[in-house]
């Protein structure tokens, strides 16, 4: 950049960048002079901080360097700069003049006895799978792997799902039908996205469901209408009436409430879909996770043209990896990658480098199978000490999944509780948030016993179980 330029960076003596701003029609001294004010008085150099040399800085700016002998000397003597015979220049303290008004707030302490649902066991993240799986990644990388990277994601990833969720979940794709999206969230926003530029304008949703999908199809540009849930799933009588482009579904482990879609339900969804030229989105978030029967295929499988299928390592890994996939019906394909190619939604290269090393050792269904005898022992404890805290609540959809529905009787109020379990420092979800007009089912509590680790589990159920007991009363 030339002196008149608006900005330059300047690399000081321990590599760290600093933006100077350079002001037109000034001479170079003067404009070096003001640029360092009000680097200092904004608190981009703040006290204490060193200076670049003249020399470094005169050459970064293009300028001479007794021009920028001459401006610290002027800015030493207007008390902004110090600096000893044979040192560095720094900022003398108390030069800045600007104080700022905000305060960064303080994160929110979690809760000692935390229950809250959306997550795993995080103390159980396999660290040493996953290190091992990412080295051997980086071993047998080529170097295209750290190019910009692939609308539809990396194709050792998704030879490695493909077999897997067709193995484990009884999904009917290939490769080429798979795109790896940055989680669920993501993947359902390129879906509305698919079905808003095909024209599309209301999408269902389950009623109750978490709260932030309604909130995902509307920045999408789509309508969500909720669609009420029972014992046997969604309740698919009256959909024909609603004239909705979608439905979303979660028919393994219908989250919140906990039940599994009917074989009637699934064969009536269908045919819906397919009078109506619509589609299913299967979010098949915990399907991994049964334990009272066979697991139940995915509902994709019985018609893999109308339903998208939407899987993730969320509850299996981590939320944290960030990782997602969907298995697209060929009409949708081709739009969604365009849509990614443009907006470049893409995942991380070397995370799913790793989880593709991680499926292919056979490290993930070891790491699936043992989880999955940790959550139906805890999962049992739950029940137990339950049942013997307060037998008067009905426990609910604790076939599959990693939390339990806690309908709570008429002595106990879902807002009170919930208070006294804030006192008490114990994390819990009522269903109340997940509710979107149509469903008038009871009050109750979502109770993870998925995220508490361990060795807190103990401690954790002893918690909830006096506060269940102390109970929040109804008022008279």
């Amino acid at each position: 950049m030339t002196r008149s330029s608006s900005a330059v960076i300047s690399r000081t003596t321990s590599d760290r960048d600093l933006l100077l701003t350079l002001r037109r029609g000034r001479g170079s001294r003067a404009a070096l002079e003001q640029a360092l004010r009000d680097a200092i008085r904004d608190g981009r150099l703040q006290a204490g901080a060193r200076l670049p040399s003249t020399r470094v800085l005169a050459r970064d700016l293009g300028i001479a360097r007794s021009t920028v002998s001459e401006a610290y000397a002027q800015l030493i003597a207007a008390g902004y700069l110090m600096s000893r015979q044979g040192a560095a220049t720094w900022v003398a303290s108390g030069a800045a003049r600007v104080q700022f008004d905000t305060v960064d707030p303080a994160p929110a302490a979690a809760p000692r006895f935390d229950f809250r649902p959306h997550a795993p066991d995080l103390s159980s993240f396999p660290r040493g799978l996953w290190q091992r799986a990412l080295r051997r990644a980086l071993v047998s990388a080529t170097p295209d792997v750290f190019g910009p990277g692939d609308p539809e994601g990396r194709p050792e990833l998704r030879a490695a799902l493909a077999e897997y969720v067709t193995r484990a979940r009884g999904v009917l794709t290939t490769p080429a039908r798979l795109i790896v999206c940055n989680g669920f969230s993501q993947g359902l926003r390129l879906i509305c996205d698919v079905l808003r530029a095909g024209g599309a304008s209301r999408v269902g949703i389950e009623d109750p469901s978490l709260w932030r999908l309604a909130e995902i199809v509307r920045t999408a540009g789509l309508d969500s209408v909720p669609i009420p849930v029972d014992g046997e799933g969604l309740v698919v009588e009256g959909l024909d009436e609603l004239d909705v482009a979608a439905v979303l579904v979660t028919p393994a482990h219908q989250f919140p409430l906990g039940p599994t879609m009917s074989s009637g339900r699934r064969a009536a969804l269908l045919a819906w879909a397919e009078r109506k030229d619509a589609v299913v989105i299967e979010d098949d978030y915990d399907g991994e996770f049964r334990y009272d029967r066979r697991p139940i295929g995915a509902l994709q499988g019985l018609d893999p043209n109308r339903v998208v299928y939407a899987g993730t390592a969320a509850k299996t890994l981590a939320p944290g990896v960030r990782l997602g996939w969907l298995s697209l019906p060929p009409q949708m394909l081709g739009p969604a990658v365009e849509i990614r190619s443009v907006v470049e939604r893409f995942a991380g290269v070397l995370d799913q480098l790793a989880l593709a090393q991680l499926i292919e050792s056979g490290d993930f269904d070891r790491h699936v199978r043992a989880m999955r005898r940790i959550y139906r022992r805890r999962r049992d404890m739950l029940v137990s000490a339950v049942s013997r805290a307060a037998p008067d609540l009905r426990i609910r959809g604790i076939e599959a999944g990693l939390h339990a529905v806690l309908e709570l009787p008429d002595r106990l109020l879902e807002g009170e509780l919930l208070s006294r379990a804030e006192r008490c420092s114990i994390g819990l979800h009522g269903l109340e948030p997940y509710r979107h007009g149509v469903y008038a089912g009871p009050q109750a509590l979502l109770v993870s016993y998925g995220r508490p680790p361990d060795h807190a589990f103990p401690a954790s159920l002893r918690a909830l179980t006096s506060l269940l007991q102390q109970g929040g009363a109804a008022s008279p």
